[in-house]
């Protein structure tokens, strides 16, 4: 289902032999622990926002959400709406089909009927044929984001560090090549890595590790998250630090410390900063270790050339320059291959996602307001996302930085 058609009071110009403008879009990632949103005006991403939404508590954090960006954007009032998704994973839903159903219905609800949701190959839908196709909707963002990147570079790798997970997506031939499309088989390929530079827990990252020259059994318990370490090692931008620690105290060194003193059965007393600091590389080295690991994986998986670039993305992009220069590949961040403004170009990082299906959404509409331009035909073959090349197996669904400043309108 292409996405053209008009926004409520906008008018198509038609009778004066005028093309309008397109209407502007917000592209919307809607994910378990944040919504991020992009406005797209005039072809460029003008304004980015991000929310920290615990949606496994209840779907009023998205309603929450939405009205801020109604607040924040007079935009918002004409705009068309596309979503991409990930939220249907929380355990607010018996199953993924259920969180995609209710998921549309709620953002058609509260968006409008003329919501679409991006299904990869099977294009745009709205919210009746996204729930009745939910495989092609389901944790479908990062497809968004290396359609995007394969419009601009013939072979890539994308990396997405969130808060909570790392996506690696090869794109090859100019297409994105994932070896399949559902998190299970994302989860077996390595191309879903379960470990961001916020949330996750450290105790999944290793049974041992050394302190002051001595190796501990770490605890396994939810003592503390790699927050704290990357809080200890300076590169957490306090912008994308939105979630209580572990054990509800202080966001800051100090309670970092502590924490980390406990996952080897310490208290932050039994030693100096700069110990803890060296503690806190040594889980920062594990985390590294692990995408490492997957990534090297992903590019033979894919065939991926040795000049393929890296394309940084997410509040944890940071690590990407190291891990390329580990492994001998250029790199280039996801906001340089992105329409943004200055402005914006952290944001469209951190938030690549919503900036891509905002622009993929936006060029289709562009299409729709030609000025003397394709036919209908002509647009639709145009607006499609880039094809997706199964790597492997067939598919198994449905084909397809700054310290803070005074707000700008790329802040949260």
């Amino acid at each position: 289902m292409p996405l053209t058609g008009q926004s409520s009071g906008q008018s198509s110009g038609q009778s004066s032999g005028q093309s309008s403008p397109p209407a502007p879009v917000i592209g919307w990632d809607i994910g378990g622990a944040h919504v991020k949103a992009s406005l797209l005006e005039a072809g460029a991403v003008t304004a980015i926002a991000q929310w920290a939404t615990p949606l496994w508590t209840g779907l009023e954090h998205l309603d929450a959400a939405i009205e801020a960006a109604r607040a924040r954007w007079p935009a918002f009032a004409h705009a068309r709406h596309a979503v991409t998704m990930t939220a249907e994973m929380t355990d607010l839903f018996p199953d993924r089909e259920a969180g995609v159903r209710a998921l549309c219905d709620r953002l058609a609800d509260r968006l409008g009927a003329a919501t679409r949701f991006y299904a990869g190959e099977a294009g745009w839908l709205d919210a009746s044929a996204a729930a009745a196709r939910w495989p092609a909707v389901a944790s479908a963002n990062w497809l968004a984001t290396a359609s995007l990147v394969a419009q601009r570079l013939p072979d890539a790798v994308v990396i997405d560090i969130g808060s909570t997970t790392t996506d690696l997506i090869p794109v090859r031939d100019r297409r994105p090549a994932p070896a399949g499309r559902s998190d299970a088989t994302r989860l077996a390929s390595g191309e879903l890595v379960y470990l961001g530079v916020v949330r996750s827990p450290l105790c999944a990252l290793a049974r041992r590790m050394r302190f002051r020259g001595q190796a501990f059994n770490v605890m396994n318990e939810f003592f503390a998250t790699t927050a704290d370490v990357f809080r200890l090692s300076g590169e957490l931008d306090p912008a994308h630090d939105h979630y209580p620690p572990a054990d509800g105290g202080a966001r800051d060194e100090a309670g970092s410390r502590l924490r980390l003193a406990r996952m080897i059965g310490h208290d932050a007393r039994d030693a100096g900063a700069d110990d803890w600091r060296e503690f806190a590389r040594r889980w920062r080295a594990q985390m590294v270790a692990e995408i490492r690991r997957n990534l090297v994986r992903v590019i033979r998986q894919a065939g991926l050339p040795a000049s393929a670039p890296f394309v940084s993305a997410g509040c944890g992009a940071f690590l990407v320059r190291e891990v390329a220069n580990a492994l001998g590949h250029p790199w280039v961040g996801f906001d340089a291959l992105a329409t943004v403004t200055p402005d914006c170009a952290d944001w469209a990082r951190v938030c690549a996602p919503s900036v891509a299906v905002a622009q993929i959404a936006g060029a289709e509409l562009a299409a729709s307001h030609p000025a003397g331009g394709p036919t209908a035909g002509d647009r639709l073959i145009a607006a499609q996302p880039a094809t997706t090349t199964l790597a492997g197996k067939a598919p198994d669904a449905v084909p397809v930085g700054a310290r803070p400043a005074p707000p700008s309108p790329c802040k949260s």
